[in-house]
């Protein structure tokens, strides 16, 4: 028995690894979280598969469904959003597997942050304008944050961040971010990637806070902030210049 943690990308059925479809498909358990994962992606798993929503379940209650699919030797799909080495919550489960000696494997996903740029047709770090991602969230309702990095401290580097989790957060994020990004930085909010719904919403550091709330915006939202968000500043890399070297070169 085996169970399977499976990022299921952000939304889109279509996003899914062939892995990950090949295991929903097989598996006749499906523990998925009802309130990020799609019906489209358990569309893929068996008509006599159990489809258990996790959505109002405590751990205590997932653990249970675990120990219920090995006394049966059944497979299970644990699918979650995204993918699951991002704020998934998977790490108490896999302790909990270890800990019952559950083989357990992990199927990555396409992440939301990746969708997104793709979406909008951005690559994220241009030559000698940025070339570091952060991705972070802030406190609020989830657990603390350590205090090593707050955004206060995280925005000095003037990377770009893609801040999860925070939709009702952007207050504080613009009076952290402001001393060293400037209210003119560009900002995208990205809610909903993938999903019909989607927004994909430009705006600045300044205007952050008005934006998302006349967009009414409150959940499933990443905030992207830095300047190579404006393309304008584009240089050409030195990877394809023609005076580059390069270790792989045409054959004759």
């Amino acid at each position: 028995m085996t169970v399977y943690f499976i990022g299921a990308g952000p939304g889109a059925a279509d996003l899914l690894t062939l892995r990950a479809k090949a295991v929903i498909e097989k598996c006749p358990v499906i523990l998925y979280a009802g309130s990020l994962v799609p019906e489209e992606v358990l569309g893929f798993a068996s008509d006599t598969a159990i489809k258990i929503n996790t959505a109002p379940l405590s751990l205590k209650e997932i653990k249970a469904e675990f120990e219920k699919a090995e006394n049966k030797n059944q497979n299970v799909a644990r699918i979650h959003s995204g993918d699951p080495s991002l704020y998934s919550a998977i790490a108490e489960q896999i302790s909990f597997l270890k800990q019952e000696r559950i083989e357990f494997e992990v199927i990555p996903g396409v992440p939301a942050f990746a969708a997104a740029s793709a979406a909008l047709g951005l690559e994220l770090t241009l030559p000698e304008i940025c070339q570091t991602v952060i991705l972070t969230r802030t406190s609020k309702r989830a657990s603390a944050m350590p205090d090593s990095e707050s955004l206060s401290i995280l925005g000095q580097s003037k990377a770009m961040l893609v801040i999860h989790l925070s939709a009702k957060n952007t207050g504080q994020i613009t009076k952290d971010l402001l001393p060293h990004y400037g209210s003119d930085c560009p900002v995208i909010i990205a809610a909903d990637v993938s999903w019909p719904t989607e927004k994909l919403i430009e705006t600045t550091l300044e205007g952050l806070s008005e934006t998302m709330s006349n967009e009414g915006i409150e959940r499933t939202a990443m905030i992207f902030v830095g300047r190579s968000l404006n393309q304008q500043l584009v240089r050409e890399s030195a990877l394809y210049d023609e005076n580059h070297a390069r270790h792989l070169k045409p054959g004759p």
